[in-house]
């Protein structure tokens, strides 16, 4: 399954000031881009720290396979174990970051 993490399109667009990645920016041709790409991409899109390493190395055994970030914007992420609290979670972010920036018009139709 394709990874759609926002960073890796940042990363392929090499531009990490982008606020909201929208639907525009999901179409750049990368092999980094994981919303084109099925699984991880081919390299690192940045060097963790060794804290990092030692949390993943440590991590505890989950059921959770999707995330998004919190509507909080504290930093941290809510995880979900299936797919529809996921779109569930998803959307009160997106409505958190309406809120805060103002709704993006929707350009996919």
């Amino acid at each position: 399954m394709p990874l759609q993490a926002d960073p890796t399109v940042k990363f392929a667009l090499k531009d990490f000031t982008i606020k909201r990645v929208l639907f525009k920016h999901l179409s750049t041709p990368s092999p980094y881009n994981t919303y084109q790409n099925k699984g991880l991409p081919p390299g690192p899109i940045c060097t963790p720290q060794e804290e990092t390493i030692d949390a993943v190395l440590n991590a505890p055994e989950t059921e959770y396979i999707y995330f998004v970030a919190s509507p909080s914007f504290d930093g941290t992420h809510v995880f979900s174990t299936n797919y529809q609290d996921h779109l569930k979670l998803a959307k009160e972010y997106q409505q958190a970051l309406n809120e805060r920036f103002g709704k993006i018009p929707d350009t996919s139709k």
